[in-house]
């Protein structure tokens, strides 16, 4: 009996894993991996920004440090980790957590664009006023951000957070 339940439970996990196979849920294509490595960056990304991991948050950060080095000028322009966190502890930079994160365009298969919402602490929608860039009557609640391979081959975040003066 015990070499017959055996028997049985191998042929129904051999059918399942074809099944997922079939189905697409082990692919293996590299476009499937790259999408899925890009997705995984930018939602480590804000995680660790929001958490205050600042150095995982830098390690997963290919964008231009130039406004954050311009507001801080006492740190080090070579201390990503330091203007990280100044830029959301001090400068206006909205750390907060993502609230949806959805592919908005796939340029090629080491380049994507997320539209990110964020959910502020009571968790409403981060709405961003009439300021940075927009109009003086526009408001947005949903923000682009570019994900692509660096020269090492990982795929990091192009663009900061939202900003609030």
């Amino acid at each position: 009996m015990s070499a017959r339940f055996s028997m049985v439970g191998l042929l129904l996990l051999l059918v399942f894993f074809t099944a997922c196979t079939v189905a697409g849920v082990f692919s293996s294509t590299p476009a499937a991996r790259n999408d899925q490595l890009a997705l995984q960056a930018i939602v480590d990304f804000l995680d660790a920004l929001h958490a205050g991991d600042y150095e995982k948050a830098a390690s997963l950060y290919g964008g231009t440090y130039k406004t954050m080095i311009d507001q801080n000028p006492a740190i080090s322009p070579n201390d990503p980790i330091a203007l990280l966190r100044n830029a959301c502890t001090i400068n206006g930079a909205q750390c907060l957590q993502a609230k949806n994160i959805v592919l908005d365009e796939k340029r090629s298969d080491s380049e994507f664009v997320y539209r990110v919402e964020f959910e502020k602490e009571d968790g409403s929608l981060f709405v961003q006023g009439p300021c940075c860039g927009t109009t003086d009557t526009e408001e947005r609640s949903n923000f682009l951000f570019g994900v692509s391979r660096n020269a090492e081959g990982k795929f990091v975040v192009m663009d900061m957070l939202p900003y609030v003066p």
